[in-house]
């Protein structure tokens, strides 16, 4: 017979944090989940909100395929549900190698492909394979989390800030001054936070010169520089050309390793599988990494993507169809703001090529609104927010310090009436800037 139910009392709150360890207490949280719960709490309230935020997909506007979809309920049904092996079940490797082969251009081994829940196990995984504490990283803001998982494994963070005129990605002129102290160098493309692509001469250019430095490395009997080719928009190309590393520069094959996954590609961020392509000896070494921290995709979901992927019909009649749906809103947004910089509003943007996102400047940082003197990008947020209801993440989310009025804007959640309807009001707020 049980007895009363106990109500924990958990104590001071600062004596528990003190307590906790040196990672977590130097951890930041994610901006982004910070913000996103801003909105949540103005649509609960009723605020009409154009909600650019979120780096995800409502099933409403972008619903999985419905072959994927039918594929993970009868693997369910038919009782998928135990552990998978550690390195993913044999038919999706053998799926995912056949994709890349025709897609990317790159013929790898069986033994090259890892598979995870989604690809946050995998980017973790490789940044615990490839790095000792105190490694340099060298990488481009702004640049989704890279900052982040430089803490967590006690690397040496080394940003290079980007500029708009290259979209946003380092040159091979601003990272060659780094490579020979660097432990890994990671590029994303299509990128996120920025929506653009690097251009495919300049990825070989870039990867040319790793290989080149690798060369110096192994006469010298240093450990290897290596590649992090995160290219989980890779699907999500507008108006410009999406190339693989190794493709470009085979010589690079020992020291690239690349990160996908259906997430982005189909609309499944939720159903958690991702995959890496790395030489063999590196994927070993990560596969017994994740089969520690058991972060492994689950088993029926597994399943119905090996058997989708397949499925070359659907997977093209479905990528022509949401591709040209993440378009129309993004070249709405394109559309809408180049109008009001025509009109002569402090507005630029930059033309989207990938992904879902794009960058967008509202130079407002000391011009006064509503008799307050706007000093940074997260003021230009809350007013944008609150009196716009446009919905938008700063690039200080994305590594950026500089207050220059950058911010990330994705279509994932939006329909093209909500984009519409967004711009009366964010041309009232920004005609009352002085």
């Amino acid at each position: 017979m049980r007895t009363a139910t106990i109500v924990p009392d958990f104590g001071p709150v600062p004596l528990l944090e003190h307590s906790l360890s040196d990672l977590v207490q130097g951890m930041r949280g994610s901006e982004i989940l910070r913000i996103a719960a801003e909105v949540r709490r103005l649509m609960a309230e009723g605020k009409p909100i154009c909600n650019l935020t979120v780096g995800d997909f409502d099933p409403r506007q972008f619903p999985v395929p419905a072959e994927l979809l039918a594929a993970t309920q009868e693997a369910l049904k038919a009782g998928e549900t135990n552990y998978p092996p550690s390195d993913g079940i044999l038919p999706l490797r053998e799926a995912v190698r056949e994709l890349v082969a025709r897609d990317l251009g790159v013929e790898y081994p069986l033994e090259s492909v890892l598979i995870a829940a989604g690809v946050r196990p995998l980017l973790y995984a490789t940044f615990r394979t490839l790095l000792n504490a105190g490694d340099a990283v060298v990488y481009g803001v702004p640049s989704w989390n890279t900052n982040h998982y430089i803490w967590l494994t006690a690397a040496r963070s080394v940003p290079i800030v980007a500029r708009r005129e290259n979209g946003f990605h380092p040159t091979l002129e601003e990272i060659a001054p780094h490579l020979g102290e660097a432990a890994m160098l990671c590029l994303c493309s299509p990128a996120n936070p920025t929506g653009t692509m690097i251009d495919p001469d300049e990825l070989r250019r870039i990867t040319a010169a790793v290989v080149a430095e690798n060369d110096r490395r192994r006469a010298a009997g240093r450990r290897a520089l290596f590649l992090l080719w995160d290219q989980v928009y890779g699907s999500l190309v507008y108006h410009a050309v999406h190339a693989h590393p190794v493709a470009l520069v085979p010589e690079a094959a020992p020291y690239t390793i690349s990160l996908d996954g259906i997430s982005k590609a189909f609309a499944a961020t939720g159903l958690r599988v991702g995959w890496s392509l790395a030489a063999p000896a590196v994927t070993a070494r990560m596969r017994d990494f994740l089969g520690h921290v058991g972060a492994w995709a689950p088993r029926a979901e597994q399943i119905a993507v090996a058997k989708f992927l397949r499925n070359r019909a659907a997977v093209e009649a479905f990528r022509t169809r949401m591709d040209a749906d993440v378009q129309r809103r993004l070249d709405a947004l394109y559309a809408g703001f180049s109008a009001l910089r025509e009109e002569g509003f402090p507005v630029d943007c930059v033309h989207p090529q990938g992904a879902i996102y794009l960058s967008l400047q509202l130079r407002l940082v000391g011009k006064t609104i509503g008799g307050h003197r706007v000093a940074t990008n997260d003021e230009i947020r809350k007013l944008l927010l609150e009196d716009a209801g446009l919905a938008v993440v700063p690039f200080q989310a994305f590594g950026l310090a500089e207050e220059s009025g950058w911010f990330r804007l994705s279509v994932g959640a939006v329909s093209l009436e909500d984009i519409a309807q967004a711009f009366p009001r964010l041309r009232a707020l920004l005609a009352r800037a002085a």
